[in-house]
């Protein structure tokens, strides 16, 4: 047993790797988080486009979430509250293949300011260093060590390969990252004006470039005429060295699917996703080894989401803080 006070790094800030960090944080641990990227978010990530006044963000990694656990839906209603994110619609329509139309089912959540937003709300008060990102996990003496720092636990908040790579190959982890992920692109378009159907968001069936597309504006509820189309992995992987050669054949795909102006898009990006979602999922919500590294994100658990991210996150802390 550690007393409290224990040293523990998180690696990776998306809301699983935050999630986990709140919770030692609170308990009275010296957490720190380690980062890839510039801000936390994960792939809960945005990009900003125009100047001042006329400034907006736009999703360009998860789209939305839901909410059924009641601790989740928790701090959806102190978001909400807060003026941090608010219900979107419970309706996407469905496009191509057998099931066609209007298919209803839980509420999706989206936020003013970008799901991102939500992450970097969460870590509000926490230790996060971005830019920073964890090189090497190994075990010595049954303690870890990160960095050639030793610690008293260490949390891997990433997607199964970016966790196998810090991790000796001989490490009891690895049998347990096993899932493979699948790569995605999505493409932000943008327009002078909507000519497409006041529909929220389509999914795409049997297409072999896109399968999801959200109105942005509808999302933001600025009506702005812009779409994020996300890439099937097929197409998604043709393109993981430049992405931005994707853009024309995924703006024809939007075409074929949807009314949208004949002009070109004055707004084109492509962000790249080579480990978007996982392709399998887990009823275990975490991993904890005897070394007490950890292991979390959103593949444990029935299903890939925002929620389940923040559920394993919060799993895996209650486990960690039971072995300090």
């Amino acid at each position: 047993m550690v007393e409290a006070g224990a040293r523990i790094v998180v690696a990776g800030a998306g809301i699983a790797g935050i999630t986990c960090a709140r919770a030692l944080s609170e308990a009275g641990h010296r957490v720190v988080v380690h980062d890839t990227g510039r801000r936390p978010g994960g792939r809960l990530a945005l990009r900003r486009y125009g100047e001042g006044n006329a400034e907006r963000v736009v999703d360009i990694g998860g789209s939305y979430f839901t909410t059924s656990d009641p601790a989740f839906a928790a701090v959806a209603a102190d978001w909400e509250a807060r003026g941090l994110a608010h219900p979107w619609t419970d309706t996407f329509t469905a496009i191509g293949g057998e099931k066609q139309g209007a298919r209803t089912g839980p509420v999706r959540w989206s936020a003013p300011g970008g799901l991102r937003s939500l992450v970097a709300d969460h870590a509000a008060g926490l230790d996060v260093r971005q830019s920073s990102p964890v090189a090497s996990v190994r075990v010595d003496d049954g303690r870890p060590v990160v960095d050639g720092e030793v610690v008293d636990a260490v949390v891997l908040a990433m997607p199964d390969p970016q966790a196998r790579r810090l991790l000796p190959e001989d490490h009891w982890a690895h049998a347990a990252l096993d899932d493979p992920y699948l790569p995605s692109l999505a493409l932000t378009a943008g327009w002078a004006e909507r000519t497409w159907p006041d529909e929220h968001g389509w999914f795409v069936n049997e297409h072999p470039d896109i399968d999801w597309i959200a109105d942005d504006g509808s999302r933001r509820g600025d009506g702005a005429p812009v779409l994020v189309a996300h890439a099937t992995a097929e197409r998604a992987r043709q393109h993981l060295a430049e992405p931005a050669s994707a853009a024309e054949a995924m703006i024809a795909a939007v075409r074929d699917v949807l009314p949208v102006p004949q002009a070109e898009p004055s707004l084109v990006h492509v962000q790249r996703w080579t480990f978007a979602r996982p392709a399998n999922t887990r009823e275990e919500r975490h991993a904890l080894g005897d070394d007490l590294v950890g292991l979390c994100g959103d593949s444990w658990g029935p299903r890939s989401s925002v929620e389940q991210a923040f559920l394993s996150g919060r799993s895996l802390a209650a486990a960690l803080l039971e072995r300090l």
